[in-house]
């Protein structure tokens, strides 16, 4: 068990610690200003709106057979229902503060479900990462409903909290997972053209390397005042890489979802074990509340998360040998 333990932490450690390598060139490029900020908007404007949606919709229409995974619809309900345990267990914490600090909820309870899994995935599970990208792609499906509704409705303050529009949640990564699901069940997959289709998966494969720049493009830019919300820190913390991770941890094993499919369990563990979302940093500065406090507990709970994420790959890589 030990052995199996130690294996497991070395090599998640190993594959964290890479993609932290990335992130963090990109936040010394930010600091120096060879990176301002514009060009981190612009390159998320990239990503967002064209790179993301070829990946999805690429993976989906190569990958995605509703005959041989008959349950995926199950992945963005657990997204959702992933977030309401967070948004209960922070509600639990912060009750006597709110509503004063609703923001700390979102973060509680919105995981960055895609920038950090992806890159994890892929090295990881380099011989099954088309596979992994597909759970992650579905189960983001359920995760954009929570964070551009939920999340985005609590992270801003009373005063500059815009009022809830259902457009908000149409985005060209949902719209891309809505057009590719409807290639699929309506059967007009067969009759996509193919060299059509490897030229998205070209441009989509550019996605998960410029992701994880802009990632640590946006926390390289943050103003670490930890000092000031460190109780803030130890409870969002607590909630989301403890206590959400656990609690999957728990469910998993004994649903013997792990004995059925491994990579799936493994895909869940790591999106339970995942830092706040890094959109919630773009939410609060568009919208409006208090930016400095969401930014310093979202940059350390991914400080974090350089132990946490290998920690608990570790216990269920050991728990379910």
């Amino acid at each position: 068990m030990l052995e199996i333990f130690v294996q497991s932490f070395g090599h998640t450690f190993g594959a964290v610690l890479q993609i932290l390598i990335i992130a963090a060139a990109a936040g010394i490029l930010v600091r120096k200003n060879i990176v301002t900020e514009e060009h981190v908007k612009g390159i998320s404007s990239i990503i967002i709106r064209v790179l993301l949606p070829c990946l999805i919709f690429s993976n989906i229409l190569r990958q995605f057979h509703p005959s041989e995974f008959r349950f995926w619809w199950i992945l963005p309900l657990t997204a959702v229902l992933m977030a309401g345990f967070g948004l209960l267990m922070g509600a639990l914490i912060f009750y006597r503060e709110l509503p004063q600090k609703k923001n700390m909820l979102s973060l509680c309870a919105i995981q960055n479900a895609g920038y950090l899994v992806l890159p994890l995935g892929a090295t990881l599970f380099p011989e099954q990462n088309d596979k992994f990208q597909l759970y992650c792609f579905l189960y983001i499906f359920g995760a954009n409903l929570m964070l551009w509704s939920v999340g985005r409705f609590l992270v801003s303050t009373e005063r500059d909290r815009p009022k809830f529009k259902v457009t908000d949640i149409i985005n060209p990564p949902l719209t891309a997972n809505i057009a590719a699901m409807f290639f699929v069940f309506s059967g007009l997959r067969s009759y996509f053209p193919p060299v059509v289709l490897s030229s998205i998966k070209m441009l989509g494969s550019a996605t998960v390397p410029m992701a994880l720049f802009v990632l640590g493009a946006m926390l390289g830019g943050i103003r670490l005042k930890a000092h000031h919300h460190l109780w803030d820190i130890v409870r969002v913390a607590t909630v989301k890489l403890v206590l959400l991770p656990a609690a999957t941890m728990l469910a998993l094993y004994f649903s013997g979802v792990g004995q059925i499919n491994p990579l799936l369990a493994a895909f869940l563990v790591i999106e339970a074990a995942s830092a706040p979302a890094a959109a919630t940093i773009v939410q609060v500065r568009y919208y409006g509340g208090d930016a400095q406090k969401v930014c310093s507990v979202v940059l350390v709970t991914y400080l974090l998360c350089i132990f946490t994420i290998p920690l608990w790959i570790s216990v269920w890589q050991m728990i379910s040998a």
